[in-house]
């Protein structure tokens, strides 16, 4: 018999109408919508046509091709109209990992946005006298108790909240030096996460950079000889992403405060992480706070939410309440204004500090772990894997802040060291990817490494159960 050639197995295919009313496949459409379905079959068809292009198709093969195209269009199906954005686990020991969404937030948290997202709130509705009201009041008063009974000196602090940090330093520059010169080291003009530059955020506020000092000393002569009278604002950022080493000098920031009140310009500081709670507790020293500066007598302060704060992305402006509400009205704030699902995660964020149930924030409980309680749980995890062909090690490490926070703090740690005979640490690496949660680990001198103090308790068994399948 002669061998059938590729056109002969094209014909063998049906068209897209008739594989999507085939009863298996056309029952899908009730719960996926037709459309979906049709697309599903589309793409079927079109990898097998591909695979008969390609030669690794033929008249062997092709039947059991062929008695496979309902279960392909459903697995096609499923994977289409999954979630992109999924949960994983992250297994690195960098407790605010950038490319894994920063800080997870608190199990309150998440129950005051399901409360206030699936319903009518009053976001913007005074309750007591009827009338509209502002959004921001929600966490204002919150930020108050915490920040203006421990910045006696400072008065009334005000705060309002924008998208990002980043967004915050473009309104208080665009507020306080439209038009005018900011002064800032050249020590600190510095670029955070894609490629987003100090430089380049004044330029969008319309506020003309004064650049004063070199990059690794910069006097208070340097200041005073750069205040002139188009001088707006003062501006300290910190280096929260590097460090500066050796024949350096800085300023303290009460030496820039006396300048800035003498001279009667506005002192802000960026400083990107804003922790509430002093860390210096946590064993992490050089990393300022929100009220170290408050208390200092910095006249705004600009962080963000989803770093050492632990809540959910936003970008906060602290500070005196005279600035703080000519930020409020400029129209700028409108447009990088938060909505109420921000909001409710700040608000119980925030209400955990208040309450100083500070272990209720994941990311303080994972950076109040002690390396003893971490080390037990790494041999718990490695007492319950059996693959003879997975060594396991327990090893001492470092766990890091990351997010652009404490560069130079780590944290003790135990790490998992994964081996696996006959398998690369990548290989390895890449099926704990594959896992269903995925598994993200570190690699290093040849060894996978995982360190639970950045892994959920209740994923401890996922982790046992994916090492020993990776090993399989």
């Amino acid at each position: 018999m002669k061998a059938e050639s590729k056109a002969d197995l094209y014909r063998r295919l049906p068209s897209v109408d008739e594989l999507s009313h085939r009863p298996a496949v056309a029952g899908l459409m009730s719960q996926d919508g037709e459309a979906a379905v049709i697309d599903a079959a589309r793409a079927v068809l079109a990898s097998v046509r591909e695979e008969i292009a390609a030669g690794r198709l033929n008249e062997k093969s092709i039947d059991l091709a062929l008695s496979g195209l309902e279960g392909a269009v459903e697995r096609q199906l499923r994977q289409s109209l999954s979630f992109s954005l999924r949960t994983l686990i992250n297994a690195t020991g960098v407790i605010l990992h950038t490319n894994l969404g920063r800080a997870p937030l608190a199990a309150a948290v998440i129950a005051h946005i399901a409360e206030t997202g699936t319903a009518y709130s009053n976001l913007e509705f005074d309750i007591g006298t009827g009338e509209r009201g502002r959004r921001d009041v929600h966490v204002d008063r919150l930020f108050r108790k915490l920040l203006e009974s421990e910045a006696e000196n400072f008065g009334a602090i005000s705060t309002i909240v924008v998208n990002n940090n980043a967004a915050a330093v473009l309104l208080a520059l665009n507020t306080l030096a439209e038009g005018g010169e900011v002064i800032v080291s050249r020590g600190e003009l510095v670029e955070i996460g894609g490629s987003f530059r100090i430089p380049d955020v004044m330029t969008k506020s319309n506020a003309v950079l004064r650049e004063v000092g070199t990059t690794n000393r910069t006097r208070m002569a340097d200041y005073e000889r750069a205040i002139s009278e188009k001088t707006r604002l003062l501006l300290r950022v910190h280096r929260s992403n590097f460090q500066i080493t050796g024949f350096t000098e800085q300023p303290a920031t009460a030496a820039l405060v006396a300048l800035a009140q003498d001279r009667k310009i506005p002192l802000m500081e960026d400083l990107g992480s804003g922790a509430l709670l002093d860390l210096r507790s946590l064993g992490v020293n050089g990393e300022p706070g929100v009220l170290d500066s408050l208390r200092a007598g910095v006249d705004v302060v600009t962080y963000s939410g989803d770093k050492l704060l632990g809540g959910p992305q936003a970008g906060m402006l602290s500070g005196r309440s005279d600035l703080i509400a000519r930020m409020r009205s400029n129209s700028l704030f409108r447009a990088l204004r938060v909505d109420k699902l921000t909001y409710a995660a700040l608000e119980a964020t925030l209400l955990s500090y208040v309450k100083g149930n500070h272990d209720a924030i994941p990311i303080l409980r994972m950076m109040r772990l002690s390396m003893e309680a971490v080390g037990k749980r790494a041999e718990a995890v490695a007492a319950k894997i059996h693959s003879a062909r997975l060594a396991l090690e327990i090893v001492d490490g470092e766990s890091v802040i990351g997010g652009g926070a404490a560069p130079s703090a780590v944290l003790p740690t135990r790490l998992i060291a994964a081996t696996v005979e006959g398998m690369s640490a990548d290989e390895l690496a890449a099926r704990l990817r594959a896992n269903d949660p995925p598994i993200i680990v570190r690699v290093e001198e040849g060894r996978v490494l995982l360190d639970l103090r950045t892994v959920f308790l209740e994923q401890d068994a996922i982790v046992e159960r994916a090492l020993d399948l990776a090993a399989a």
